[in-house]
Parts: structure tokens; sequence; C-alpha cells
């Protein structure tokens, strides 16, 4: 790939940051724990776990390392989740503006999710975000790719993306870290489910509010000067 072909990016987390997820997820980990024969968690359990891997998080909700019980929690989770979770969903209001603005600035845009590739793209489908997306990209079956560090250097890799000239934007520790460990400025979304003491601990360059904040948030650290 020659490098004058590589753009400014911004890659946008899903879950919390482009849409509010939570009744979703939250029936689809009811269903499966109820099919482990456990206690269902509390709604503050289950806000505390979206973000990371479903295994990380069932591992936790089961207290088990057995890699067998965890993923038959997550096929159990999957089953609800393919057929009704995923669209037990809100966008995010004000987030499109957000993407129009980086659309017009010339950036290239990546989804970065740990969910599933399969279920983010219907998500980015059911919302009518396709249009300003240049790429998805999740999580395979297997887990492959759902550590954030390893999804954002697979997106460095494989799009036409400047890393010198790339923002993630996340509203979880799991998104900063995955782009610190690739040299990659990270912003903090406060209407997710993180707090901003969890986000500028991780290493946030920047915190923001509301969507509203996030357009000029991201030209600053890409050092695009704002239009007269």
């Amino acid at each position: 790939m020659a490098e004058n072909t590589k753009r400014a990016a911004a890659l946008f987390d899903l879950d919390g940051t482009l849409t509010n997820p939570f009744t979703g997820i939250s029936n689809g980990i009811r269903h499966a724990m109820q099919k482990m024969g456990r206690a269902a968690p509390d709604d503050d359990a289950i806000r505390s776990h979206i973000g990371p891997p479903l295994q990380v998080t069932f591992a936790a909700f089961l207290e088990t390392d057995d890699e067998a019980r965890i993923w038959e929690a997550v096929g159990h989770y999957r089953e609800r989740y393919q057929e009704v979770g995923k669209f037990e969903n809100e966008l995010i209001p004000g987030i499109k503006d957000a993407l129009i603005h980086c659309v017009d600035a010339g950036y290239f845009l990546s989804v970065a999710t740990s969910k599933m590739e399969s279920y983010s793209r219907d998500i980015i489908v059911h919302f009518g975000l396709s249009e300003y997306f240049h790429a998805i990209h999740g999580s395979a079956p297997d887990g492959t790719n759902s550590n954030k560090a390893h999804l954002i250097r697979h997106i460095l890799s494989n799009e036409p993306i400047d890393p010198s000239k790339a923002v993630m934007i996340g509203d979880r520790l799991h998104d900063i870290a995955g782009g610190k460990a690739n040299g990659v400025p990270t912003i903090g979304v406060l209407w997710g489910f993180g707090d901003r003491t969890e986000l500028e601990e991780a290493g946030a360059v920047s915190v923001v509010e509301k969507p509203s904040e996030l357009a000029s948030a991201i030209d600053r650290v890409l050092e695009v000067e704002p239009a007269a």
C-alpha cells in the first residue's frame, strides 16, 4: 500500500459509543445464565461488564476459568442475541452529526468493536450508519480480535490508515488500552458504560460528555484546523 494513499482515521467502538445496547445485552446475559442454571446478575453488575469480550464477562459471572463452560454460556447468549438482542438497541442521539463531520473532513472511518463482526454489520445497517463507515471490524466467533489491542493492530494493518493520524473513540478502559498498545491516542466518551475516572486513569487524551463535543475533540487530536 503506497504511503501517500493512507488517511487520517477515526476508529469508533460500537456498544456505548455509537449505540446504547443495554437492553439486548442484559436480556442475553440473563438468558444465558438461566440456561447455565445460575442466578442472573443485577443491572449494575451487567453494566460494569459491558465492553470486554463476552468470554471475559461470562468467566466473571460464572466464577470459572473452565473454557468449556464459558463458551457454553457464550453460545446461549448468542442464540438469543442473533435473533432479537442485537436490535434491542438505541442509536445515541447526536452521534450521526459527529459521523457526518468526520466524513466531511475526509477521515477514514472504521467501527472497532469486540462484538462479533457479523452482528456489528447488522446493527450498523439497521441504524442507517453504513454510509458513514468505510470499514467495520469486530471479533470472529472463536474470539479472534476480541481483544481491542489485537483488533486495532489488525485494522491498522489492513486499512489505508496513517497510524500517526488515527484516533480511537470509546467508552471503556479497554478502548483506551487498545489504542495505547498501538500508539493511537484515544478519546473517552461519557454517554456509555465507563466513567471519567476510568477513562482518564486508562490514559484517554480527551474525555467528552456529549456527542455534540465529539467532532471538535477528534479534530483537536488529529490536529485538523476547523473550517473558517
